[in-house]
C-alpha cells in the first residue's frame, strides 16, 4: 500500500488556543464556493447525492484510483471492531464501511474457531448505517443483498440526520463517518451528536478529503481536482455540476489542525489525525472519556 502516513498528536494546551482564535465555522453556509442560506444547503446537498448515488462506487474508484478502499480499510483497522459491539456509521449509505466492519468481526470469529461465546456476541452485534439520503441507503441495501447480508440482523439501515441523531445517549461503542462531514451544514452539531451517542471509552473516527500542504503536489492535485474530476463526472455520470461541487467542498473544509480543534471543542480527548497520501485525505480520531 503506497501511502505516506504522518501522525500528529495535538496537545491540550494547543487545541483550545486554536479554537479561540480561528474562524472555524465560516463554512457553515457554503455550498462549494457558493454562499447559500443554511436552510437551502441540506436540500442542495441532498440533490447532489441523489444524482450521484447510482454511480457513487464507480466514480470513487475512478477518482481515487481505487485508493478509497484502502483508506476505508485503514479507518476500520483503527476502529478495531469486536463481536458484540454497537456501532454507528454516519453518512455511510452505500455500506462500504459497515461491510468492512462486519468482515473484521467475522475474521475475529473465525480465528476464535467459532467459540460459543463469540457466537452469542455476534448475535448481539449492531452496526447502524445512518444516512440522510434514501437513494444512498437503497444502494447500500442492494449491495448488502448482493453480498448475502440482506437478512443479517447485525446490519441496521437508518434514514437520519447527522446533526440530530435518533439514538439515545451513551449507546455506541464506536462512531465512524467517511467522506460525509464536509457536506453537513453545521459540523459542530455533528460532532456534538457523535459525542452524545458514544459511550464513555467510545471512539470517534472521521475519514475525510483534506488539504495537501506540499506546494508542487498541491498544484498537481488542484489541477486534477478542478480539471479532471468534473470532466470524468460529466463523461461517466452525465453530471459535471455535482462533481464540481464535491471538489469545491473539499477546499471549503477546515484544514487538519482546525478540524482537530473542533473535535476537541466537542469534548473528545486524545485527539489526533493521520494524513494519507500527503494530506489528500486524513483520518481524525478522538476518544470520549
Amino acid at each position: 500500500m503506497a501511502l505516506k502516513l504522518v501522525s500528529r498528536k495535538l496537545g491540550s494546551k494547543f487545541l483550545p488556543m486554536l479554537s479561540s482564535t480561528s474562524p472555524l465555522h465560516s463554512h457553515a453556509t457554503s455550498f462549494g464556493f457558493k454562499h447559500v442560506r443554511e436552510e437551502e444547503k441540506s436540500q442542495m446537498v441532498g440533490n447532489v447525492f441523489s444524482s450521484v448515488a447510482s454511480n457513487y462506487d464507480l466514480m470513487n474508484d475512478l477518482m481515487s484510483g481505487g485508493l478509497h478502499r484502502l483508506w476505508k480499510d485503514r479507518l476500520v483497522s483503527m476502529l478495531n471492531p469486536f463481536p458484540g459491539m454497537k456501532h454507528l456509521d454516519v453518512a455511510g449509505g452505500t455500506g462500504d464501511v459497515a461491510f468492512k466492519i462486519l468482515d473484521g468481526i467475522s475474521s475475529i470469529k473465525r480465528r476464535a474457531n467459532q467459540d460459543p461465546i463469540n457466537d452469542h456476541l455476534q448475535e448481539e452485534t449492531q452496526i447502524h448505517v445512518c444516512d440522510i439520503n434514501p437513494n444512498m441507503l437503497n444502494v447500500g441495501r442492494k449491495r448488502a443483498i448482493e453480498r448475502g447480508l440482506g437478512e443479517d440482523k447485525s446490519l441496521i439501515w437508518v434514514e437520519g440526520d447527522a446533526e440530530a441523531l435518533s439514538f439515545e445517549d451513551n449507546t455506541m461503542d464506536g462512531y465512524t463517518i467517511a467522506f460525509g462531514i464536509r457536506n453537513v451544514t453545521h459540523i459542530e452539531k455533528v460532532l456534538a451528536e457523535a459525542y452524545r451517542v458514544l459511550k464513555h471509552g467510545g471512539r470517534f473516527l472521521c475519514l475525510e478529503l483534506s488539504h495537501v500542504e506540499v506546494p508542487v503536489f498541491k498544484e498537481l492535485y488542484d489541477y486534477y481536482s478542478f480539471s479532471v474530476i468534473p470532466a470524468v463526472g460529466e463523461l461517466v455520470a452525465g453530471d459535471r455540476d455535482s462533481y464540481q461541487y464535491l471538489v469545491e467542498s473539499i477546499r471549503r473544509f477546515p484544514p487538519q489542525v482546525k478540524f482537530a480543534s473542533m473535535i476537541a471543542d466537542a469534548g473528545f480527548q486524545k485527539v489526533e489525525y493521520e494524513n494519507l497520501v500527503g494530506g489528500v485525505v486524513a483520518i481524525h480520531s478522538g476518544l470520549k472519556i
